[in-house]
């Protein structure tokens, strides 16, 4: 039995970019205290959880959480003193049911799932178990791929490249830590080639690099060139993973699209898939999120249907981490794999919703960071106990994505012999 919750605290504290988020801790009868921190995404999908903000622009540009850290202390945390935080699947579905909307834009989803992810930690700090166990199970032993980002643009940096993120994989690895090293490795490579061009190396909100390149293939080309100067070879050590973040790009959100900043002018819905097949022609493409805009499902089912036997086709924006319509995309066939972000939905529960799922329908799930995180480290834990195979946390810079990178060394260190690690 794991211990009773005595108290539940919010506060304000600062996210990645320099803007407040919700930190929660809980408390338990048994000596227990911890906290969750919770991350914000900038590219975000219209049906997403409401992450309740002040609107105060005299405070934080409007930013503040105050609300949000209110709703905590004064309307959730008396509901749960006295309940045992091993009720995880109890608890959410009580704070799902006070904020009484279909959106949580009551209570605010960052309020609520700071206190998810903080009574999911309490549990299994008052078992005495590590988050990845106490979420996955005894048998849980799958270190996820990680697919680093490596070039930044579209909303996530002020550059003249579309698409939102250019992701490194080290499919080929034997280990965890040694696909880390490989990748970490052609991070470092780029730069030097960036530098040699005259090209800047400042980078972006999830830490990659955010130079202005002539075009988004050549983004491409130059991770290409980066993972072969470092040692490695494309398509057989180290894929590459796209995120186009369509909806960015699309002024009607549906079947327009506007690659103004690179130049590339203004396509269809067609073009877009005609794109899609020959970049997945000419480079080692492994997976390819959010190709087409968030409610061009017409358009997400034809690229599907032409590349999804090649490649994962992921749904972020289209499905935020929802299963009503995860469960709308597998009845029409839209994608093949899911994005899963914990603040998309607002609790721990509706997340494992989410993964079951898509596990049920025999889809692919990788969990993912926002642009906005903290130095908590809950994801990793959660991607190794979902079991999905890949985890999207960042580049090999910035303090809050390599936190995520350090805690699945870590656990692949603690399981030993026994972990496992594999791309498909």
């Amino acid at each position: 039995m794991t211990g009773k919750i005595t108290a539940v605290k919010a506060m304000e504290i600062l996210d990645s970019r320099g803007n407040p988020t919700v930190r929660v801790f809980v408390a338990l009868n048994d000596g227990t205290t911890v906290s969750a921190s919770v991350p914000s995404g900038a590219s975000t999908g219209e049906n997403e959880a409401i992450e309740l903000r002040d609107g105060d622009a005299g405070r934080y540009l409007g930013k503040g959480v105050l609300k949000a850290v209110a709703n905590v202390n004064a309307v959730i945390a008396p509901r749960l003193i006295g309940m045992a935080a091993g009720d995880q699947a109890t608890i959410d579905e009580l704070m799902i049911d006070l904020d009484g909307t279909p959106n949580k834009s009551t209570l605010g989803a960052n309020a609520i799932l700071g206190v998810s992810m903080a009574v999911a930690r309490a549990a299994a700090t008052s078992l005495g178990l590590p988050l990845y166990r106490y979420l996955g199970g005894t048998a849980c032993r799958r270190i996820p791929v990680p697919a680093m980002n490596i070039i930044n643009g579209g909303a996530h940096a002020d550059n003249s490249v579309d698409i939102q993120e250019f992701m490194a994989v080290p499919f080929g690895a034997p280990s965890f830590g040694e696909g880390l090293r490989s990748i970490a490795e052609t991070f470092h490579t780029l730069k030097k080639i960036l530098k040699s061009r005259g090209l800047a190396t400042g980078v972006g909100d999830e830490g990659g690099y955010a130079p202005n390149l002539a075009s988004n293939e050549e983004a491409i080309e130059t991770i290409i060139e980066a993972i072969e100067q470092a040692g490695y070879r494309p398509g057989v050590d180290i894929g590459i993973s796209l995120d186009s973040a369509a909806s960015s790009f699309s002024p009607d959100l549906g079947t327009t699209y506007e690659l103004s900043r690179s130049g590339g002018g203004r396509l269809s819905s067609s073009d877009m898939i005609a794109l899609g097949e020959r970049w997945v022609d000419k480079y080692p493409i492994l997976t390819w999120e959010d190709p087409l805009a968030e409610n061009d499902w017409e358009g997400f089912r034809r690229f599907t249907e032409r590349l999804g036997h090649r490649i994962d086709v992921v749904g972020d924006d289209i499905f935020v981490t929802n299963t009503r319509y995860i469960e709308r995309g597998i009845q029409e066939k839209t994608a093949n794999s899911v994005l899963i972000k914990l603040n998309q939905i607002g609790t721990v529960t509706e997340s494992i919703d989410a993964v079951r799922m898509c596990r049920d329908a025999g889809w692919r799930y990788f969990i993912s960071h926002r642009s906005g995180e903290t130095e908590d480290t809950f994801l990793a834990d959660f991607a190794v106990a979902m079991d999905g195979g890949q985890i999207k946390t960042g580049s090999a810079s910035r303090s809050e994505r390599i936190a995520k990178y350090n805690r699945l060394l870590e656990i692949e260190q603690e399981l030993g012999a026994t972990a496992l690690y594999y791309w498909k």
